[in-house]
Formats: C-alpha cells, structure tokens, sequence
C-alpha cells in the first residue's frame, strides 16, 4: 500500500485528503506543520508527501528542501492557496513533482497522486497496488 503524507496547516485540507485517498487504497498521514512533517519523514517513509506551501513554522519550500537531501526517493506533491508562477517554478525546480491549487476537488486530487504513481511505475517498472 502507497503511504502518503499531508502537511497542511488547514484541518479540512488535511481531513478532506483523507477522505479522498484512504478509500482509494493510500494509506494516508498527516501533519499540521512542516515541522511535524518531518518528524514523521523521520520515523517511516512515504512514497508521497503533499505539502502546503505557506504555513506558520516552516513554509513549504524549505520542507521541500529537507526531503529532496534526506528522502531523495519520496515524491512531492505543492498544495496552495496562493498560487503565483513564480512560486510554482520555483517549486518544480527544487523538486517538486507537480502542483495543486487550493480549493481543490476531490477528482483533480485523486488524478494528481494517480499520475505520480503511474510515473514512478513506469521508471522503475513497478505495476503498483493490485486493483
């Protein structure tokens, strides 16, 4: 089972991420602060963490910068509110395998995590969770 972790600042993005992807097979965690996040990353592996962008301790890009040197293997999905081209450039640079803007629904979730299943799959040959 894929395990993937929410770090959100927002408790509805966080439970409604649950909501979403638990019953799509993930096993899905999550966090309330970049900090938490990583402590978490520190104790199991993901195989993909969505993560906020703007929250109160650490903001998303330097989360993403922690997992990118420590987890290098876990994909990383941005969530925001505040979405500009700059920061999503920026984002995909440091790493980033893609993008959401909030509000999100439920299907464009579900499709964001599939692709970056289906992706790694295909690099690494992997056929993924049995349907």
């Amino acid at each position: 089972m894929k395990k993937i972790l929410v770090i959100d600042d927002e408790p509805i993005i966080r439970t409604s991420c649950e909501r979403t992807l638990a019953p799509e097979g993930y096993e899905v965690k999550s966090a309330d602060s970049g900090k938490k996040g990583i402590e978490f990353l520190e104790k199991e592996p993901f195989s993909l963490v969505l993560l906020d962008l703007k929250m109160p301790d650490m903001d998303g890009i330097e989360v993403l910068n922690k997992i990118k040197v420590t987890w290098p293997e876990t994909k990383v999905v941005m969530i925001t509110g505040y979405s500009t081209v700059d920061t999503a450039v920026q984002a995909l640079r440091l790493g980033a395998y893609n993008f959401i803007e909030k509000p999100f629904t439920p299907d464009t979730l579900i499709s964001a995590v599939k692709e970056v299943f289906e992706k790694s799959n295909q690099d690494t040959g992997d056929p993924g969770p049995a349907e």
